[in-house]
């Protein structure tokens, strides 16, 4: 496993911009595919985008794709998460998850997970 630290969340109006960011702990980080979840008040966890160990295939969920972009840094650790035209429904703690190999969609795919960031949307 790998320890995450997620940071960059906060509030923005409808329309704006985060950038989200999870530090990853251990060498192997680049041996590890990394993902993007996000739980909102009384709904499952869903996945929402995720890059695998060599950053050559990305993901997204419909309801991100064209706003969000995620990326990775080798040399940092760190994969981020660049949120633009964000919408209400955006709101949600996003989490940072970490799996060893392929690139997967599902929660259970993930064994260690981040304490999550809050972003809230206004319109």
């Amino acid at each position: 496993q790998v320890q995450l630290v997620e940071s960059g969340g906060g509030s923005v109006q409808a329309g704006g911009s985060l950038r989200l960011s999870c530090a990853a702990s251990g060498r192997t980080f680049s041996s590890y595919s990394m993902g993007w979840f996000r739980q909102a008040p009384g709904k499952e966890r869903e996945f929402v985008s995720g890059i695998s160990w060599s950053g050559s295939s990305r993901n997204y969920a419909d309801s991100v794709k064209g706003r969000f972009t995620i990326s990775r840094s080798s040399a940092k650790n760190t994969v981020y998460l660049q949120m633009n035209s964000l919408k209400p429904e955006d709101t949600a703690v996003y989490y940072c998850a970490a799996r060893p190999g392929a690139l997967a969609s599902g929660v259970v795919n993930y064994d260690s997970w981040g304490q999550g960031t809050q972003v809230t949307v206004s319109s």
